[in-house]
């Protein structure tokens, strides 16, 4: 089973998810691919231009690869307070990885996540999350103009 994530649906759990986030952070490092549309979105809601990317691969399609790799990691060693955001936590997997990552190389910041969809099954919870997922998700941004090639 599937469930098409819609913008409009994208658009209401950004609104739930900035009434959760009670933290005040000066940069966003969005999970890419699936973090970077919310890094983008908070970014202007909170009127921060620290957004960066994180690269991950960790899935081909829905198929979950044996190892999460990670690269593209971004300069924040003049940040302090830095959410982290990915479009869902399914394993747990990549929002460890990163989270570790960015801890070892920059000790003297503090991380918190946040993310539109959670397992909980996971191995790792967000601090902020809006709904548990049951199902694979389709997302807009992955699914809507790929069909109309």
């Amino acid at each position: 089973m599937r469930h098409h994530y819609s913008y409009e649906e994208f658009l209401d759990d950004c609104k739930t998810l900035t009434k959760k986030i009670d933290w005040e952070f000066d940069t966003i490092i969005g999970i890419a691919r699936g973090g970077l549309t919310l890094s983008h979105i908070l970014g202007e809601y909170y009127d921060i231009r620290e957004v960066y990317a994180i690269n991950t691969i960790g899935y081909d399609d829905d198929k979950k690869l044996d190892h999460t790799e990670i690269f593209n990691i971004p300069d924040i060693r003049d940040a302090r307070d830095i959410l982290i955001v990915d479009d869902i936590v399914d394993s747990g997997e990549t929002l460890d990885l990163v989270l570790t990552t960015l801890t070892d190389r920059y000790p003297k910041c503090n991380f918190k996540s946040a993310s539109l969809l959670y397992k909980h099954s996971a191995s790792i919870q967000p601090d902020w999350f809006v709904k548990e997922a049951k199902v694979w998700i389709d997302f807009f941004w992955s699914v809507d103009l790929v069909t109309d090639r």
